[in-house]
């Protein structure tokens, strides 16, 4: 390539306008005017919260019919002497483990929503009840100096 077609080419693309271009959905949407994609009402967070406490109670009877079944085969098979019930026993020790460490999330998500659905609540209530006293005041004060 000559030296002369290389500046020709630099100054061509020099011409182009680049701009940057961020990975992100355009500033007008449209619709509602919500911001973003990620919307979670009160029904939404109720709904997750029923759904964590379902999964608690619903995990809680299926998996310890499920640990007392297994170690009671692992007991049996260890009684006839197969190595397998060790394994089995294993096994079952380990899915007690997983389970508590799946109702303890459970627990946490439903609880945790449960506590911010009372805080909010609460959060409400203290705001109405401040916004209602000030006007009350702002009333008070303006009957006083006769506006």
């Amino acid at each position: 390539m000559a030296w002369d077609e290389w500046e020709q080419l630099k100054s061509a693309a020099g011409q182009h306008s680049t701009r940057m271009q961020l990975n992100q959905y355009p500033a007008d949407q449209g619709g509602n005017g919500t911001q973003g994609d990620l919307v979670a009402g009160h029904q939404d967070l109720e709904a997750v919260g029923k759904a964590a406490h379902d999964l608690f109670e619903d995990f809680t009877t299926y998996s310890g019919h499920a640990r007392v079944a297994s170690a009671a085969a692992a007991g049996g098979l260890k009684g006839e002497g197969f190595a397998l019930g060790a394994a089995l026993d294993h096994v079952t020790e380990r899915w007690s483990e997983q389970t508590k460490t799946l109702l303890d999330a459970c627990a946490h998500i439903s609880n945790h929503l449960r506590f911010t659905k009372n805080q909010h609540t609460a959060d409400d209530s203290y705001i109405a009840g401040t916004v209602s006293g000030i006007a009350l005041l702002d009333e008070g004060f303006d009957d006083r100096k006769g506006h």
